[in-house]
Formats: structure tokens, C-alpha cells, sequence
């Protein structure tokens, strides 16, 4: 182990690497004289500086996934995926740049997230989070609609998300929102979301239309105890922890999906106008850890009316089910450091036409050398296309892929 003196040096080293990388202009002896006046240290989010009166917090992560996929990366989403010409693929497939803590008062946090292979902004936000019951939030963030989705890309069980991610996640967009946890005894204990968003995705600073997004999130902590935004249960713990969750939103603009690249089309509703679409989304979804062991799932049901076509109305349903486990608690022989996961997915993108239907079943291994900071994941997927008028299609996929946090 380092002593405090050593790690001090190697903060302060790579923080005069980063400030000359960014083309400020400062000494290694004005870093010195810095980190006299506050605390230096590397935590669970990175290099961290903090004045000795707590008043100001900066922290500095980054984050690298390193992914292999045979024959394909992507999910299959049409009929004709599953011909297309074989990819095996070796990539970055995230490489990220977080800054984030608090000015002025510990209550007063801010944090933006970077895309460096893409050069997108991801997310930037600030929140007054004064009292717990009642917090705010303003900029651009992941909505909190769906757990897989808000879940960091660097704290699943999976490669991945799954199947049912594309149709069906708000993504992020920018607008303000409320929030709090409003913690009762026993069985009441709630968490709550509630927000006034533009609807048209990441990165559009304006509305298509005078027409909002507006989201809310209902989440019931019923034995009282609060579930992280986060997979496998790594903090092992000791009690029973289960949440209850329903989800909500309502849109109108001329996209009927959203990514991180932005608003987009679901096959088709392809070339959307302004305002032609109105969407109305909900989420039943449940999550349970304990000792070892964790679950997930949410069922989704999805309304695209389109507004150019006489209210012609399309719905959509889809559900995953999703589990992981560390069998060292029950075997001795079991790593201690791999967790074995598994998850089923379906997907039905038109209600009224029960024989299209498209599956994904997925079995994946994780180790983790430093928890979810530091791992290494493995997967295989089995995914199928029924549509009433084609012959059924069948195909598998394997990836692996190694993410590390700095």
C-alpha cells in the first residue's frame, strides 16, 4: 500500500497532467501550494479535491470499456439481421470523462458526463439537495423512467441492456425535475420523481413544438430500506431489500425513440413531423437484493398515436426478467470474485399482431478484480424474430468485455 505522503505525489502528478492536457497554465509548484489548502484523495469517484471548510468538492473519473463480439455487437432488429454478412468486432466501445461534487455548499451538486470517442456531451446537470424529502434538479440526465436504462453502462450484470432498451427508454433529455425520498416507517417509505422535459433528446436545446415531455416515477421501498440504481449485489446485503416501482410518461413530438445520439424513429414511423407523434408510456418494474443474490424486471407498455394519420394508434409491449448470483455463498468451490447472471427478454412491437414477437435469453459471468470499477464480463445470447408472414429466425451472439474506471 501507499503511504499518504505517496498517493498526495501521485494526485498531485496526474492533476498537473490533466490541467497541462487541457492547456492551462500552472506549475507543479502552484499544484503544491494547492493541495495545501485542501484535501487531496483518490475515492469510489475518482482523484478528489476538497477545501478544508467542505465548501467546494471536484472529482475526476474516467471510465474505458474495451468490448470483443462475435458475430455481431449489435442486437438484431429486423428480419434481415439475421442474414446480414458476419462482424466480429474488437472496439472502445465507451471511453468517458466524469466531473462532478459540489460549490458554495455541500447541498449544491453539479456533475457532467463526456462521451471522448463520440464527442458528446452526455449529460450536465446541477441539484439542490438540501433536504432529502424535497431535492431539484436542472440541465440534461438520464431519465429516471426505466432502472436498466438509468443503471450506469459501467454497473450492470451484462455486456449490455437488453432487447427491450431501444423501444422503450426516454434516454436522456434536458429540462428540470423534483425528486425526494420520503422516508416513513416500516412499509412507508417512498421515493419519488416528477419532471417537465423538451422531449426532443440529448443535446436539443429546443422544443419541436409548445407540446412537453412530462415523467413521473413512483417507487415503494416496502421494508423500508432503499435499493441503489445499480446491478449485482456487491455490498452483500444482510437484510431483505425489495422495491416496487411504476413509471409514467407522456410526449408529443416527431420521434417515436430516443438513444444517446438524440430522438429517433422505430421501424415504421420513420421521418416524423413536428408534433406528429403522441406517445404515452408506462412501467411496472421490480428489484430485490440480498445476500449474494439479485433481481430485476419491468413490463412496458407503450402507445405511438400519430396525429397526421387519424389518431392511427400502435401498441407496444415488451418485459425483461433478470438475475444474478455470487454461488460462493452456497458453494465453497465457487470464486469468490465471479457472479453468474441471466436474463429473458421479449418484445411484441405491435400489440394487435400476436405472432411477431422477438426474444433474447442471455447467460453472463462477471469478475470483479475491484467491484463494478473494475471488471471483466462475459455473455452468450440466443435471440429469435417471429413474424407472421416469414419463416422464424434464430441466431446467437457472444461478447466479452473488460471496463475500468480511473
Amino acid at each position: 500500500m501507499y503511504s499518504k505522503n505517496k498517493t498526495t505525489q501521485i494526485i498531485q502528478k496526474l492533476l498537473f497532467l490533466f490541467l497541462l492536457l487541457t492547456g492551462t497554465n500552472v506549475s507543479a509548484q502552484q499544484i503544491k501550494d494547492t493541495t495545501k489548502l485542501i484535501n487531496v484523495s483518490y475515492g469510489k469517484k475518482g482523484i478528489e479535491l476538497r477545501t478544508k471548510d467542505d465548501k467546494f468538492l471536484f472529482q475526476l473519473q474516467s471510465r474505458f470499456q474495451f468490448r470483443f463480439s462475435t458475430p455481431n455487437d449489435q442486437d438484431p432488429l429486423t428480419y434481415d439481421d439475421y442474414s446480414r454478412d458476419k462482424e466480429t468486432t474488437f472496439k472502445i466501445n465507451r471511453a468517458r470523462l466524469k466531473i462532478g461534487g459540489h460549490a458554495f455548499e455541500p447541498w449544491l451538486k453539479y456533475y457532467w458526463e463526456y462521451e471522448l470517442s463520440q464527442s458528446n456531451l452526455l449529460d450536465f446537470r446541477l441539484m439542490v439537495e438540501k433536504w432529502e424529502w424535497l431535492s431539484f434538479k436542472a440541465g440534461q440526465w438520464k431519465v429516471e423512467y426505466t432502472r436498466e436504462r438509468y443503471i450506469s453502462s459501467g454497473e450492470q450484470q451484462t455486456v449490455d441492456r437488453s432487447l427491450i432498451n431501444r423501444p422503450f427508454t426516454a434516454d436522456r433529455q434536458m429540462g428540470v425535475e423534483v425528486y425526494g425520498h420520503l422516508k416513513g416507517k416500516g412499509i412507508a417509505d417512498f421515493n419519488y420523481w416528477a419532471a417537465a422535459l423538451t422531449g426532443t433528446g440529448r443535446g436539443n436545446t429546443s422544443n419541436d413544438d409548445n407540446n412537453l415531455m412530462y415523467f413521473g416515477r413512483a417507487q415503494w421501498n416496502f421494508l423500508g430500506r432503499f435499493l441503489d440504481f445499480e446491478g449485482s449485489d456487491l455490498e452483500f446485503h444482510e437484510k431483505p431489500t425489495p422495491i416496487i416501482a411504476f413509471s409514467g410518461l407522456t410526449n408529443r413530438s416527431p420521434y417515436t425513440r430516443f438513444s444517446q445520439a438524440g430522438g429517433g424513429s422505430l421501424e415504421g414511423f420513420e421521418n416524423g413531423a413536428p408534433g406528429q407523434y403522441r406517445v404515452n408510456q408506462w412501467n411496472l418494474e421490480t428489484a430485490f437484493m440480498y445476500r449474494g443474490f439479485s433481481w430485476q424486471s419491468e413490463w412496458h407498455t407503450k402507445e405511438i398515436i400519430d396525429k397526421l394519420d387519424n389518431d392511427n394508434t400502435t401498441l407496444l409491449k415488451g418485459y425483461y426478467v433478470q438475475a444474478g448470483y455470487f454461488f460462493n455463498n452456497a458453494f465453497d468451490w465457487w470464486p469468490r470474485h465471479l457472479e453468474m447472471a441471466a436474463r429473458h427478454a421479449a418484445y411484441r412491437p405491435d400489440n394487435s399482431m400476436r405472432q411477431n414477437l422477438q426474444d433474447e435469453t442471455t447467460i453472463a459471468f462477471n469478475w470483479f478484480f475491484k467491484g463494478h470499477k473494475n471488471k471483466l464480463t462475459s455473455e452468450v445470447s440466443y435471440f429469435s424474430f417471429q413474424d407472421k408472414t416469414l419463416p422464424l429466425e434464430q441466431g446467437w451472439r457472444f461478447r466479452i468485455q473488460w471496463d475500468i474506471s480511473l
